[in-house]
């Protein structure tokens, strides 16, 4: 096992992050949702800076975006865009609910020299839009089946260079890519077969012969949406099954607690975008 681990080299990495201070469940866009489960402001918080401390201890930078009263879900800031070799194309979200957010973060990364292409299909961002730049040359992930439209995964194909691989996702519960599937290294993912079409597992077995494959349990424990530097694997600390797995093949799990955020259904990587120059 030593020797795997040697195998691994953490790469640093640049993250956009946004305290959830407005952060509540208001309203109901996805199954984890639910207006009757009071959320704890407070322990959100809390539980988002020790998130934010984590990534700062393993050697990354995280830059904020302020958040905005009125958007609860801001806290999500891997939905608001997508950033490959230094180009951002923004999101445009399906739900009226979260669609001003995009203009917050179109205006961050215009006010800091981004290069930034405004979309005109509905796209929610990393959200559902996966990149591994030494996979097959550099390739995109993209989902589609809930929230990003298919025509999306062609016009940030044109706005980034990189070819793009359409994956259908098939249970409303993984109605995003990433708590469906993460890179979990700049060649490899981990994910899990049954929220995508058939066709859809097959693509990923014949790109990703090696990839680590999650069960029914690390996925609604949220463990695929995690955010890992090619050797430390930030998750969340209910996935303690696929924190194993991941153990297992080298890597080194780092859990956290994000009991709160998950009321709006997401967790470690929903709060994180990748800033790639």
């Amino acid at each position: 096992m030593v020797t795997v681990n040697q195998q691994r080299v953490p790469r640093k990495r640049t993250y956009l992050m946004c305290s959830p201070e407005h952060f509540a469940v208001e309203y109901a866009i996805n199954p984890w949702m639910d207006v009757t489960a009071p959320v704890d402001a407070e322990l959100a918080v809390k539980q988002w800076d020790r998130l934010r401390e984590t990534l700062v201890s393993l050697g990354h930078e995280v830059h904020l975006l302020a958040p905005e009263r009125g958007l609860p879900d801001m806290v999500f800031a891997a939905n608001g865009a997508f950033v490959v070799d230094g180009t951002v194309y923004g999101a445009q979200f399906k739900h009226e609910q979260r669609a001003a957010e995009a203009a917050a973060h179109r205006a961050f990364y215009e006010e800091n020299g981004w290069r930034f292409i405004a979309p005109s299909e509905t796209n929610e961002g990393e959200g559902d839009f996966a990149y591994l730049p030494d996979a097959h040359g550099g390739l995109i992930l993209a989902g589609h089946g809930f929230r990003t439209e298919l025509a999306a995964h062609a016009e940030a194909q044109e706005a980034l260079g990189r070819p793009v691989v359409s994956l259908r996702l098939v249970d409303p519960r993984f109605y995003h890519l990433d708590v469906a599937l993460a890179s979990i290294d700049d060649e490899n993912v981990v994910y899990y077969p049954g929220a995508f079409s058939t066709a859809s597992q097959k693509v990923l077995a014949q790109l990703f012969p090696d990839a680590v494959l999650a069960d029914d349990e690390d996925a609604l424990a949220f463990g695929l949406n995690l955010v890992s530097d090619g050797l430390n694997v930030v998750l969340n600390s209910e996935a303690t099954r696929l924190a194993g797995k991941l153990k297992a093949a080298g890597y080194t799990p780092v859990p956290v607690e994000l009991a709160e955020l998950k009321k709006g259904g997401g967790s470690v990587k929903c709060c994180i975008a990748e800033l790639r120059h």
